[in-house]
């Protein structure tokens, strides 16, 4: 099991991180237009409230000079809403916009935008680089796992100490002491890297006023002081005796706290419905623990020569009552969190659920097969558990566990992906109409010519469209090429090619009327001549609406 996590960690910890909870609505200018005149202020609306870092907004001209902007701040009453003041003078040209926030659930969002003023042109100002830092990324994803890990590990292990009472507690004393360890050791952590991990920087001890001022760092200091008192509550109880239902309450209230560090810091602290979602998030983590981690003590448990049926059943029972829990929370959260059954295959949150969805079925057909093994269990309290039944329902609990570990691995991973509904958020403006659709093509000519096509149907959908695309080469920088040609194929229907009819107008590509027949995911191909003689043609499938 253990290894199966360094493995999962490992992958997981290196990957590309995950989208947060924030996206950006609406801007004002708009991204691509062409001003007249330039603009005193850059506004940008999220779809959640944001807090502001020390270098949120990055302002460049054409000529690749970081413009002296304003201090950026909310406006009145708009916690979702950042205004950034604009110098008086602005040459014409194209200017890039590089944007860095932290979302209400925690989570650092960025990205870019481009505006001209008079003109569009051949800008030298190049994209922004990767936001985040690749270390710091890592090492913060790492102990994010390593802590939902260890917390489900201690609270699940003292679920089954206090519910199934196993009369030989000494076999669980590792898993305390090394879960205990390792849940403290990956919130600090987090807690020193959260201020690096906000700002998109290496590792520093600069950054750890940070984490000070702001929410998630707080509640990673309230998870330290609860982890402490932890601690000193379980050296009391190894050293006097205290009443049984005392030491159930004061457990009981500390795993609920220890939840809440976890529920009041993720996607359950913003969107709708904010105290049912942190109540329904703190009875799924609760619930989580009992289950994922009481089958790590059980099957310690199992080691022992003679363990009473008892504990076998009550533990099934533990199990029972976390998966009506799970299943009623994970409901409500997963309607929270889609909004709509076509985000369920439409989107990276509802893609992973669907895996969660899968790894738990096959998780509840292990337990499934374990109840068979618990029904041959004898009724008697004095008599052991027999030979046969032990050695199978061990590598049935076994196998319990390491499918667990995935199924805790893709909960984490759901705590930092998008929603879809606040996808859907996100694609739609504020009047309710929809979002243009906006598609990147990269695309590679010969050994040299690398660059990328970003493509926008307006509005994206059945009838009437304007087309627009930008060229952008290898660095990043608006690019000129004498053709490009865009057509829209519909496979199912035998449609098309359609060619949009996109023309040059001087930097930028682009047509006022194309006109989209009917719905479904349509095939576009994509022309890019950047010579005489050399030419791409690249294709990406588009999803049109009615």
């Amino acid at each position: 099991m253990l290894a199966v996590a360094s493995l999962l960690l490992l992958v997981l910890g290196t990957a590309s991180p995950a989208s947060a909870h924030a996206a950006l609505r609406a801007t004002n200018p708009e991204d691509g237009t062409i001003l007249q005149r330039a603009p005193r202020t850059l506004t940008l609306t999220y779809t959640e409230s944001v807090g502001l870092l020390t270098d949120s907004f990055r302002v460049y001209d054409p000529e690749n000079h970081r413009l002296r902007t304003g201090q950026a701040d909310h406006a009145p009453g708009r916690a979702d809403t950042v205004r950034v003041p604009l110098p008086a003078r602005m040459a014409k040209g194209t200017y890039v916009v590089a944007w860095r926030v932290v979302s209400a659930d925690s989570h650092p969002v960025s990205g870019a935008l481009t505006f001209s003023v008079g003109e569009r042109t051949v800008t030298r100002a190049t994209a922004p680089g990767a936001a985040e830092n690749g270390t710091t990324t890592s090492l913060y994803n790492i102990a994010r796992y390593l802590a939902y890990l260890a917390v489900a590990l201690v609270l699940g292990a003292a679920a089954f100490v206090a519910y199934c009472r196993p009369p030989q507690r000494l076999l669980l004393r590792p898993l305390f002491v090394v879960g205990a360890a390792t849940l403290l050791v990956s919130t600090l952590a987090l807690f020193l890297l959260r201020g690096p991990y906000e700002e998109g920087t290496a590792p520093e001890l600069a950054s750890f006023g940070r984490a000070l001022t702001t929410r998630p760092g707080e509640l990673l200091l309230a998870r330290l002081a609860l982890l402490l008192l932890a601690v000193v509550f379980g050296l009391v109880l190894r050293r006097r005796p205290v009443p049984r239902a005392f030491a159930v309450t004061v457990g009981a209230i500390l795993a609920v706290a220890l939840a809440l560090t976890w529920s009041a810091a993720e996607h359950a602290s913003a969107g709708i419905q904010v105290p049912l979602a942190i109540a329904s998030t703190t009875l799924h983590l609760l619930a989580t623990a009992a289950w994922l981690g009481g089958l790590a003590a059980l099957l310690l448990t199992l080691r022992a020569p003679a363990v009473p049926p008892q504990v076998v059943t009550r533990f099934s029972r533990l199990a029972l009552t976390s998966v009506i829990v799970l299943v009623v929370t994970g409901v409500y959260q997963s309607w929270r969190g889609l909004g709509t059954w076509q985000a369920l295959t439409d989107t990276t949150y509802g893609r992973v659920l669907l895996a969660k969805l899968v790894a738990v079925g096959v998780l509840l057909g292990a337990a499934a097969w374990s109840r068979r093994w618990t029904g041959r269990l004898p009724k008697t309290a004095e008599a052991p558990v027999p030979d046969l039944p032990v050695g199978q329902l061990r590598r049935t609990v076994l196998a319990e566990a390491a499918v667990g570990v995935v199924v805790l691995v893709l909960t984490t991973l759901l705590t930092s992906t998008l929603p879809g509904r606040a996808a859907e958020e996100a694609a739609t403006a504020e009047t309710g109409i929809p979002a243009a659709s906006v598609t990147t093509v990269p695309f590679t000519v010969g050994e040299n010519g690398r660059g990328k096509v970003q493509i926008t149907f307006d509005p994206g959908r059945v009838g009437p469209n304007s087309v627009q695309a930008v060229v952008y080469g290898a660095n990043g920088a608006l690019a000129a090429v004498p053709e490009l040609r865009i057509t829209m194929t519909l496979p199912a229907q035998r449609l098309g090619p359609l060619d949009t009819g996109v023309t040059d107008r001087g930097g930028y590509w682009a047509t006022n009327s194309f006109n989209l027949p009917i719905p479904g995911t349509w095939t576009m191909k994509v022309t890019v001549r950047v010579s005489e003689l050399d030419q791409v043609t690249v294709s990406r499938a588009i999803r049109v609406a009615r």
